[in-house]
């Protein structure tokens, strides 16, 4: 039988399909989580792949390497001239190529939804590559086991196998972990290293090699051959810190773009997208603080932590949706309770941590359905908005300098 004539039938267009429909399925549900970022994106992709995608494969190739035990053509097929290798690559075809070309258009939906959104870095394509050769290594390897393992309920007991054994390395802290296809990255401010898509690819695709050649050539010691290079590849791998792994800084994506506002507003290079927005939300709490003694001179998010005149922003990606922050009043009451986040166990007691909170809602008032209730505020706000602007400028000032472990001490004008 034909490679073509097998594309074209049986069940590898449907786990084509099927794959596809699932990661995109999967990914539309967590949207507005990654399309800000190309990392983000990357990152949700990678672990999709591995934990539905390879499943699907891997039960796809067993169903396939079952049928000829279920129709009884194996004499019949074991007649043909072409040798059992060939007959074995053309059969497992299915199973190798359509997951992988589902996955591989999953990608690119996924990857063109992120472009409008995304403000700077780049997706790390090596990763997508290492993951559709993984998904045809899985699918190859479900084929074997579906000629070896003569029975109906394999391919769903091969699925979740798979699932367990993609899934299981991430809970652990080994660098052993980083030869599963569906590891855990730390992609926001990171990239990977420059042979470890590359590596991984050979890795997965060795073993399916092997796999293969074990079982369809003439002369089963050529699998060795791919073994031997997968096992090669895997001894980088292994001696990778367990933490990071293969990703290591980017400073091109940490660095600070910044508005020429006062204080200035500063994003990581990777969501400068969203600088305005998070300018815009920040607009009037900014306008309480031009000027005022101990006020940050700039507010900055990403990797960083905020310098001696800096305060953090809160992460703005989390805080929008298709590139619009999806509520800048809550961004901004967020932004405003850095001003008096500084870790006191007391802070002055129940009268410290009511001041704070009124001198939170004071620069930049909660929306509603925040549960924060301005009532019990209301008498140190009725304080705070009678002063007039010198006093109120005074007392914010007096506020920021002495810090929120001393709130308590500080008059309301």
């Amino acid at each position: 039988m034909s490679l073509r004539t097998e594309l074209r039938r049986g069940i590898g267009p449907w786990s084509g399909a099927a794959v596809a429909v699932t990661v995109l399925v999967a990914m539309y549900g967590k949207a507005p989580g990654w399309q800000g970022r190309w990392s983000d994106a990357s990152d949700l992709l990678h672990t999709a792949a591995g934990l539905l995608a390879g499943p699907l494969a891997a039960a796809t190739g067993c169903w396939q390497g079952g049928r000829e035990r279920r129709r009884s053509t194996g004499e019949l097929l074991a007649s043909a001239p072409r040798g059992r290798l060939a007959r074995t690559l053309v059969a497992a075809a299915p199973a190798a190529l359509w997951p992988t070309a589902g996955l591989l258009g999953a990608v690119a939906v996924c990857l063109g939804a992120t472009w409008p959104y995304a403000g700077g870095g780049r997706p790390f394509l090596s990763v997508p590559a290492a993951d559709a050769v993984a998904v045809a290594a899985l699918g190859a390897l479900g084929f074997v086991a579906g000629r070896l393992v003569p029975w109906r309920l394999a391919a769903p007991l091969v699925a979740a196998a798979a699932y367990v054994g993609l899934g299981l390395p991430s809970y652990t802290a080994s660098p052993a972990r980083w030869l599963s296809p569906a590891a855990d990255r730390h992609t926001a401010w990171h990239e990977p290293l420059w042979w470890f898509g590359p590596a991984i690819a050979v890795w997965a695709g060795g073993l399916a090699a092997a796999a293969l050649l074990a079982y369809g050539a003439r002369h089963r010691a050529l699998a060795l051959v791919p073994l031997a290079a997968a096992c090669a590849v895997a001894v980088p791998v292994l001696r990778l810190d367990g933490g990071d792994g293969p990703w290591r800084p980017d400073p091109e994506a940490a660095r600070l773009v910044c508005d020429d506002g006062t204080p200035r507003v500063c994003l990581s290079a990777v969501d400068r997208a969203l600088l305005p927005e998070a300018s815009r939300a920040l607009a009037g709490l900014n306008a309480r603080l031009r000027g005022v003694p101990g006020a940050p001179v700039r507010w900055v998010g990403g990797p960083r932590a905020p310098g001696p005149d800096e305060a953090a922003l809160p992460d703005p990606v989390a805080a929008a949706a298709h590139g619009v922050l999806r509520d800048p009043r809550q961004y901004a009451y967020d932004a405003a309770a850095a001003l008096s986040d500084g870790g006191c166990e007391s802070g002055g007691g129940g009268e410290g941590i009511a001041l704070d909170l009124a001198v939170q809602e004071w620069l930049a008032p909660a929306p509603p359905g925040s549960g924060v209730d301005p009532a019990a505020l209301r008498p140190y706000l009725d304080r705070l908005r009678a002063g007039s602007p010198e006093r109120q400028r005074a007392f914010l000032g007096r506020y920021l300098t002495n810090g929120p472990c001393e709130s308590a001490g500080v008059p309301l004008p």
